[in-house]
């Protein structure tokens, strides 16, 4: 969006409609960093609204610098927000795994016959399962990072946490996912599977 900053401007002196072309601008990433974290399309559609709301209440206090960064990190603090107050892990249907998730696109082929699909869709469960039981910081590291595709700095600055905090966490998710998925060892693509003394 070239002219964010003038339509920040406007949206900070109570202009909505202007406001409201940032909410049209980002409300896809927004919805899409929220629901690869909770994993619950209506929960993520509730959350993507409520950060929205809570980022134009918020947005005298916004001064400069990426606002988009700045969004994320209001949207993924509900995250952790809404983790907590529930203590559960986020569930996710199959179907929507298997036809709605772009983020396991690697993981098809245009030529899949049945056996195939069927064994996708169990790396893909296998693949959620497994970010389920990370922490929560490491979760949303991994999802920003390894899902989203966010670079370090940026994860920095979504999470409000140091450079060396990000790398640390998506170490540790990386390991635990690794560990996790080695238990589904039957389910991994050959070249993903650890060589074992066997």
């Amino acid at each position: 969006m070239d002219d964010e900053d003038v339509f920040i401007a406007k949206a900070q002196k109570g202009d909505v409609a202007a406001y409201n072309r940032l909410v049209m601008h980002y409300q896809s990433l927004v919805y899409n960093v929220v629901y690869r974290i909770m994993n619950e399309p209506q929960t993520a559609e509730d959350m993507t609204q409520e950060a929205f709301i809570s980022a134009y209440k918020a947005l005298n206090r916004f001064r400069g610098g990426n606002f988009k960064a700045w969004l994320l990190r209001i949207a993924t603090n509900a995250c952790y927000d809404e983790l907590r107050r529930h203590k559960r892990r986020p569930q996710s249907s199959l179907d929507e795994l298997t036809e709605e998730n772009e983020s396991f696109s690697f993981l098809r082929s245009p030529e899949e016959g049945p056996e195939a699909h069927a064994q996708r869709v169990e790396m893909m469960r296998a693949i959620e399962q497994c970010l389920d039981e990370l922490p929560d910081d490491q979760r949303i590291t991994a999802v920003l990072r390894d899902v989203e595709g966010y670079d370090y700095s940026e994860i920095a600055e979504i999470t409000s946490s140091s450079l060396g905090t990000v790398k640390s966490r998506l170490s540790r998710a990386r390991t635990k996912l690794r560990d996790c998925l080695q238990g589904f060892r039957e389910l991994l693509p050959a070249e993903y599977r650890l060589q074992t003394s066997d």
